[in-house]
């Protein structure tokens, strides 16, 4: 098992400002699948940007230690690599700014899961058998104390722990591996203030 997966944390309201942002996050995204790559390559998998656009995000995303120079390369061909696996910040901060900024940033981030799962789907019946098998999603509601939530969210995180290194590692990928966007979702259902739940609470116990 490797050791803790390095990790970057924002807490400055501009470097927050400046990640959430759907082509940045993308990008970030790329560089940590696909390991170091150039503004004209990162557009040509992106599909979605022009050079000039991805080499501009890469530089803000600099500014801010989310992504380096990896040496080589010339101008626009230099290569870019992300500096962390993961990134993170305060869920709760008292600063006014920081958290109009994170909550700005946790906005962009869902807007980007549900993207990724609209655009899965809509080619979900081309995909081999085996795969619309396995993917899906699934809902289950729990009765929690916020100590047991941060618990079971350790031990989720914790099962993910064997498949990390595979993500810097390409021969450590098995045959037929592919990209999986794991998404780890824990929202409490009552505001504050709200009582709980009593009787068993309403839920659809989906999973496709």
């Amino acid at each position: 098992m490797s050791e803790q997966p390095p990790e970057i944390r924002l807490t400055d309201p501009r470097a927050l400002r400046a990640y959430a942002h759907p082509t940045r996050m993308a990008l970030v995204g790329l560089l940590r699948r696909e390991g170091p790559l150039t503004a004209t390559r990162a557009a040509e998998l992106l599909g979605t940007e022009s050079v000039a656009s991805c080499s501009f995000h890469l530089r803000q995303l600099a500014k801010y230690g989310l992504v380096e120079e990896a040496g080589g390369g010339r101008g626009r061909e230099k290569p870019w690599r992300a500096t962390a696996v993961f990134t993170s910040w305060d869920a709760s901060p008292a600063d006014p700014e920081q958290a109009a900024a994170t909550e700005a940033l946790q906005r962009a981030v869902l807007d980007t899961y549900f993207a990724r799962a609209v655009e899965w789907l809509a080619h979900r019946a081309a995909d081999a058998p085996e795969w619309r098998e396995a993917a899906g999603y699934g809902d289950t509601v729990l009765h929690l104390t916020a100590a047991e939530l941060t618990e079971l969210d350790r031990q989720v995180a914790e099962l993910t722990r064997p498949y990390l290194d595979r993500a810097d590692d390409p021969a450590l990928r098995p045959d037929g591996s592919r990209p999986v966007l794991l998404v780890q979702l824990s929202v409490p259902m009552t505001r504050p203030g709200q009582p709980g739940q009593s009787e068993r609470p309403e839920q659809s116990g989906e999973r496709m």
